[in-house]
């Protein structure tokens, strides 16, 4: 599993982008970038992300770093699932 194309496909779901977020890469900031990711999306990507790769964020777990880049995503991501 290609956890970068995985979690770009939900925020581009999340986020009604049609394809546009396949296109970033892992420095692509996103929180402040993305006039789509407001508080209500970021709570649509963390549902979807649980939803998909089967683990739960806790509210202590995430914070705005999380979302600074494609980069800091992929890798909360990645530590949840190890």
């Amino acid at each position: 599993m290609d956890i970068k194309q995985e979690v770009l496909a939900v925020v581009d779901e999340v986020l009604s982008l049609n394809g546009r977020a396949l296109e970033f890469d892992l420095d692509t900031p996103l929180l402040g970038a993305v006039p789509e990711l407001d508080s209500m999306a970021v709570v649509g990507v963390i549902n979807m992300l649980e939803e998909r790769f089967g683990f739960v964020v806790e509210d202590d777990e995430i914070d705005g770093s999380a979302f600074a880049t494609v980069g800091s995503l992929v890798n909360f991501v990645s530590g949840k699932l190890s």
